[in-house]
């Protein structure tokens, strides 16, 4: 079986030494970048399995470099900063990383993190069905090509909104809280406050709905949590 290999971005030099020393001690290859769009040309050329992002680059900032990835992929992304405020780690998710690491910050711990996302997008929490289809295939969520569509169009989930998504979707008499979702997509890996959940959900809404407003598919159960919407 061939090594995962994961992109490490940043511009100080001593922490990508670091990082990748443990990332390879690990068994995982490495790919180093100190600029963003370094970053970029390596991604498209290489396809790396998993991407560790530092914000604070000296060309291009992180966050720009996170969302020019996901306009293209799912893959993963961790993203490195020494933003602690709620509202800037949010803004994060909401571009699409699926988790982070505030500096300092242990090497140990970051690896282990990288582990737990591949874990995520490798072990299913949850068995479905080979494809869901919904509104005369309106919306089609295939779990054996990890993908959803719309209206014929694949939509470009992260593996986080997907596996939300999928569980919403297999359960839709269910009222999910947050703290559900964040145990099947997230994992009990997960520390921080259960309100990212609402960033996962307003990006998947604004992917698949309509009408973000007056959405047909992932609905809010106010004071509980979320359902699925959508008929068969």
């Amino acid at each position: 079986m061939s090594k995962q290999t994961i992109l490490v971005v940043d511009d100080e030099k001593g922490i990508v030494e670091v990082v990748c020393d443990y990332l390879v001690n690990a068994g995982f290859q490495v790919l180093e970048a100190c600029t963003g769009r370094q970053a970029l040309a390596l991604f498209d050329q290489q396809a790396p399995d998993l991407v560790v992002l530092d914000l604070m680059l000296p060309d291009i900032s992180g966050e720009e470099v996170c969302r020019t990835i996901r306009r293209k992929s799912r893959v993963p992304i961790l993203m490195l900063t020494a933003k602690v405020a709620e509202i800037d780690l949010l803004a994060g998710f909401q571009l699409g990383a699926d988790d982070y690491v505030t500096k300092p910050f242990s090497p140990r711990q970051l690896v282990a993190r990288v582990q737990a996302i591949l874990r995520r997008m490798s072990d299913e929490a949850f068995t479905l069905s080979d494809q869901l289809s919904f509104n005369n295939g309106d919306l089609v969520i295939d779990s054996l090509r990890h993908e959803v569509r719309k209206t014929g169009e694949p939509v470009a989930l992260t593996p986080i909104e997907f596996k939300i998504l999928a569980s919403l979707g297999k359960y839709p008499t269910k009222v999910f809280t947050r703290e559900e979702l964040i145990l099947l997509a997230l994992e009990d890996d997960y520390q921080g406050n259960d309100r990212v959940i609402d960033s996962h959900i307003k990006n998947i809404r604004q992917k698949i709905e309509d009408d973000t407003r007056a959405p047909q598919y992932i609905q809010t159960v106010h004071g509980i949590g979320y359902k699925f919407g959508g008929g068969s």
